[in-house]
């Protein structure tokens, strides 16, 4: 018998059949696709608020400084006029200086030519510091060295005078270790972004930051090679890369990328992009500094601005992008020519050269500049005087670094010769001298404003150590000795160049109670000498004696005024030099001096500008008459002797047609080596010593004159030519009393004086007359 097996009832099916399966309720597709909508309201915000985010970022960047810019540091400029005293020679060595090409016809900027007594310059445009100044073709012409005529030749009109830009000396480097010199897009030449668009993006003006297509065909090309050998990114991409994001590779810093990418396309223009790249893309290494940007590149790899470059070096800078370390010019020349040369074959295909253009410039050798443009800590011890100014003038020692223009006083290329004077001057005077261990500084300044053109602080001109033209205070020797006669010819009713010194053994107390009797240098006592003899052969007796007479509170007032802020312990030795002076507080003495008596500070820098070319700061001293002014002429006068018959006499065998002035200094022992000495326009102080302040054997004459003289020969030193005073006329004197003489005596000579001062002139001789009475008329013979 069977049995019936119920069924369940269709109801209880159908109920079991509408339950879902453990898997379609764990499927996530099934749930996204109910809610897809949901959640693209959900990404969209998260995007666009992140987009919002990343415009905020990308805008605070872009609308204020984009990178740290090192403040640059600038020589003086180069100012020429007319009736101005200089060479063509001397103005070639500038332009080399600034890198300007010499070439048969001068036609683009940066370039010059020679033409006998002339010389033509396209004057590269500059923001100087009194206003900007556009590129200039301007024809110099000089006769027996000197200007006679200034042309601008665009305008065929006559000019007084024009400046040459100045030489970058160096740039006060950032803390990141970045270095870059920022370009306008539009000084950059249109060529440039033409082969830079060939190479990295060709399709830069069609897309909006990210390129598809681009994208796959460097996938498809790293796929089939195996390894990268192409990139996908844009130029925008890169950018965004450089500025905002590391160097991983994920797929978020991808989708980043690509966003920010777009962002930037959408606010700003393809010229703002270009131009923040080529101010971004790294493009070698300058010792442990970064050389970004192809305005910084331009100057580090051929040493001239980006407007001025051949195609052929453009492309070499466009070739390195790829990789500034496997195209390392210096290093990988032949990979450079090859990847310059693919560079140069994109743009013949993007129509950007002809094929005859192509070929010559795949032909060009690659010439690369030393560098050393951009070397850095150049002169340490002029820099040094710079920093040291820039902190007094500057509050926010952030502002040092901060894109600020410096203008300096620094003549480069008398920076450069002084360096050579010393370091070669003082390994001569060791060889000769048989000793070691000599060290020695130099300091060269303007007479007329004060600005300081060069400092050496050591033999060894390039270490930035001690500074010994700034802070090596020595013993002055006879230094002092011309503000001691400037205090007596100030005294015009007591005192001129013919009055008689007492030349005699005397003994003095020190300031410790000890008797001092000081010598000339020779050992002997001449009875009575002219104030001019006394001080042109550097007597010592005669000079104590009148600084004594004088009071030595009234010498350390004048050494004072001439400029020196040191404190002066006031006892007799002083008077023969016993006091510690620096190099520059030397300098500035003798600058007043030279100067016919007008006090300026020594200064190292002239302008500060900020990074938009605002004037921030300018050097504002005028003049001040510290000296009397008649006083310092015949001082000069006097100082000008010693180099014609006194210790400096050996300046005018070597420079027989160049009239100068100066004076030596030597200290107990010949522990110190001193000269201080002149022309027309520059005033020279020189030193030569031991640290360890051990005698040197050397004279003023013998030592630091020496490195005078080696600094001078390599220049075109100025006679010296000084304005006649008001006031002042040639004189005459009797030689064995220094009284005032009639002229046409026996036994006169004459010398300028300060006519005011002296008494009425004598009618009759002391002596006999060197010109015979004339003899009397019959008319006086017999009435008388």
């Amino acid at each position: 018998m069977s049995k019936t097996v119920p069924k369940k009832s269709t109801k209880t099916n159908k109920v079991a059949s509408d339950k879902p399966s453990i898997w379609r309720r764990l499927n996530p597709f099934s749930w996204f696709f109910r809610h897809w909508f949901k959640l693209l309201i959900i990404f969209v915000s998260l995007v666009a608020g992140y987009g919002v985010y990343l415009d905020a970022q990308i805008s605070k960047k872009f609308a204020g400084n984009k990178w740290q810019v090192p403040a640059q540091i600038f020589a003086r400029p180069l100012y020429l006029a007319l009736k101005q005293e200089i060479s063509i020679k001397e103005i070639e060595e500038e332009l080399i200086l600034l890198g300007y090409r010499r070439v048969t016809r001068a036609k683009s900027s940066g370039e010059y030519q020679v033409l006998a007594n002339r010389i033509r310059i396209q004057r590269r445009k500059f923001e100087f510091s009194h206003g900007a100044e556009d590129l200039r073709f301007i024809e110099v012409t000089l006769s027996k060295q000197r200007i006679t005529k200034i042309q601008d030749l665009a305008t065929r009109e006559s000019i007084n005078s024009f400046y040459l830009e100045p030489w970058l000396v160096t740039r006060l480097q950032s803390s990141d270790r970045e270095d870059r010199m920022l370009v306008n897009i539009h000084d950059v030449p249109p060529v440039l972004t033409q082969a830079l668009v060939a190479v990295e993006d060709n399709d830069f003006y069609q897309h909006f930051g990210i390129a598809p297509l681009s994208i796959m065909r460097a996938l498809i090309a790293n796929v089939s090679a195996g390894r990268t050998v192409q990139g996908g990114s844009t130029l925008t991409q890169q950018l965004v890369k450089n500025l905002f994001l590391t160097r991983e590779q994920t797929i978020t810093r991808k989708a980043k990328e690509a966003l920010m990418a777009l962002i930037i396309e959408f606010r700003y223009s393809k010229e703002v992009i270009i131009e923040a790249y080529l101010n971004e893309v790294f493009l070698g290494q300058n010792g442990n500094t970064g050389v970004y940007g192809f305005g910084l590149a331009s100057y580090f790899y051929f040493d001239r601005p980006l407007n001025e470059l051949r195609i052929d070096e453009m492309a070499v800078l466009v070739g390195i992008i790829k990789g500034p370390s496997y195209y390392n010019p210096r290093r990988y020349p032949e990979r450079v020519i090859t990847r310059r040369n693919l560079v140069l074959r994109m743009m013949f295909e993007s129509h950007q050269l002809t094929s005859n253009e192509y070929e010559a410039l795949v032909a060009k050798p690659l010439k690369l500049a030393t560098g050393a443009s951009l070397k850095k800590d150049k002169h340490p011890a002029f820099m040094d005087m710079v920093r040291r100014e820039l902190k007094q003038v500057l509050d926010n020692p952030d502002i040092r670094q901060s894109g600020l223009k410096v203008f300096t006083t620094l003549d480069s290329n008398a920076q450069l010769k002084a360096e050579r004077a010393v370091t070669n001057g003082v390994a001569k005077q060791e060889k000769r001298i048989g000793l070691k261990g000599f060290e020695a500084a130099m300091i060269i300044t303007d007479i007329d404003s004060g600005e300081v053109r060069s400092i050496v602080g050591g033999r060894k001109a390039d270490y930035a150590g001690f500074n010994r033209a700034l802070d090596a205070k020595r013993a002055i020797g006879s230094l002092i000795k011309p503000a001691i006669y400037l205090t007596a010819l100030e005294q015009a009713a007591d005192y001129n160049l013919a009055t008689l010194l007492t030349d005699e053994p005397i003994k003095l107390k020190s300031s410790e109670g000890k008797l001092w009797q000081p010598q000339n240098s020779d050992k002997k006592f001449r009875g009575q000498v002219s104030l001019l003899t006394a001080l042109s052969r550097s007597l010592n007796v005669p000079t104590v004696t009148l600084g004594m007479e004088l009071g030595l509170g009234t010498i350390a007032d004048t050494i004072w005024r001439l400029g020196v802020t040191e404190d002066i312990a006031l006892y007799p030795a002083m008077t023969l030099g016993a006091v510690n002076f620096s190099p520059l507080q030397v300098n500035q003495m003798y600058q007043t001096m030279a100067n016919n008596g007008r006090y300026i500070p020594l200064h190292s820098i002239t302008a500060i500008m900020s990074p938009d070319n605002n004037l921030l700061w300018n050097f504002d001293h005028a003049p001040e008459q510290r000296v009397d002014e008649q006083a310092s002429y015949l001082l000069n006068y006097a100082l000008h002797k010693v180099t014609l018959e006194g210790t400096a006499k050996s300046v005018r065998s070597q420079f027989p047609e160049i009239n100068m002035a100066g004076k030596t200094g030597t200290t107990d022992d010949y522990r110190d080596s001193w000269f201080s000495g002149f022309d027309k326009n520059m005033l020279i102080t020189s030193w030569i010593g031991k640290d360890n302040n051990q005698p040197v054997n050397l004279s003023g004459a013998s030592g630091a004159m020496q490195l005078f003289m080696g600094y001078q020969k390599q220049q075109e030193p100025k006679s010296l030519v000084r304005r006649f005073p008001a006031g002042l006329g040639i004189t005459h004197f009797d030689l064995a009393t220094g009284k005032l003489s009639k002229a046409g005596c026996k036994d006169t000579y004459s010398v300028p004086a300060i006519t005011d001062a002296l008494p009425p002139t004598p009618k009759k001789c002391f002596g006999e007359s060197r010109v015979p009475d004339k003899p009397k008329s019959w008319w006086k013979r017999i009435f008388g």
